[in-house]
């Protein structure tokens, strides 16, 4: 198994922006493992709350023994390994696993749909992802999503029905709502669930502080709309403590690998 890394800045058009902080670009890391002649690609996008960086890729790339994989590849015994080396560093890890997986595709000669028996016909809508923003600069980023058919809009700050009310004066599309663990009150966030269910909302990522178990809870258990934990899952591990806090699990391949 050879490997070759690329790192870069992903430039954004706009400034990022969601509850707590807003970036202007994304390191990532462009990964190709090649095995006897077949190359898979994979990718890593290091959100900074997550604590990896280039540096901390290249290092983790480095201390990975490549002569262990090999064909047929067990997914669950590299991902021990890649643990044992060293916890932590979920987006290089799953860029692997996604190079992996394309050499596994490309060697089977399936996609990997296929591969693991999922109907494409049965797959959710990919949505477009809306940061916080002036209303000029949302009007902007709408347009920019005239391909999708479901919008995911940041909140998460005091702002949040101007946000929703300039996205519904250009777009009728269904949302998604993420709010990062930005509402406090779960009285005021419980009124503000109502009023984006009669906006059009189909579900509330995280809306409270993700060691909120009780606030979150009593949202969901009062919530028309099914409420997602985002930050408070990143392992499977993580799932048992969920029970009862949550309707559903929002599962992103950089942060749970």
């Amino acid at each position: 198994m050879q490997v070759n890394a690329k790192p870069y800045q992903l430039e954004l058009k706009h400034p990022f922006s969601i509850a707590k902080f807003s970036r202007t670009s994304t390191p990532v890391m462009l990964i190709k493992l090649t095995y006897e002649g077949i190359d898979g690609y994979g990718e890593a996008s290091m959100v900074p709350y997550m604590g990896e960086s280039l540096e901390s890729a290249i290092a983790f790339l480095n201390k990975v023994d490549w002569k262990r994989f090999t064909y047929p590849f067990d997914f669950r015994e590299i991902m021990e390994y890649l643990d044992d080396i060293e916890s932590g560093h979920p987006a290089i890890k799953a860029a692997i696993d996604i190079a992996l997986n394309d050499i596994n595709g490309k060697i089977l000669n399936k996609p990997c749909y296929e591969v693991y028996g999922s109907d494409p016909l049965k797959m959710p809508l990919t949505s477009y992802t809306i940061g916080i923003d002036t209303p000029n600069v949302l009007r902007e980023k709408v347009a920019d999503a005239k391909d999708f058919k479901v919008l995911k809009i940041k909140l998460g700050r005091d702002n949040d029905k101007e946000l929703i009310n300039t996205i519904r004066s250009v777009s009728d599309l269904p949302l998604y709502i993420d709010a990062n663990q930005g509402w406090n009150d779960k009285a005021e966030a419980i009124d503000m669930i109502y009023w984006l269910h009669d906006k059009g909302a189909l579900l509330i990522e995280q809306p409270m502080d993700k060691t909120n178990m009780d606030g979150n809870a009593w949202l969901t258990g009062r919530s028309p709309i099914p409420i997602l934990a985002d930050e408070a899952v990143q392992r499977l591990p993580d799932l048992d403590a969920l029970k009862g806090a949550y309707h559903g699990i929002n599962i992103k391949l950089m942060k749970s690998a």
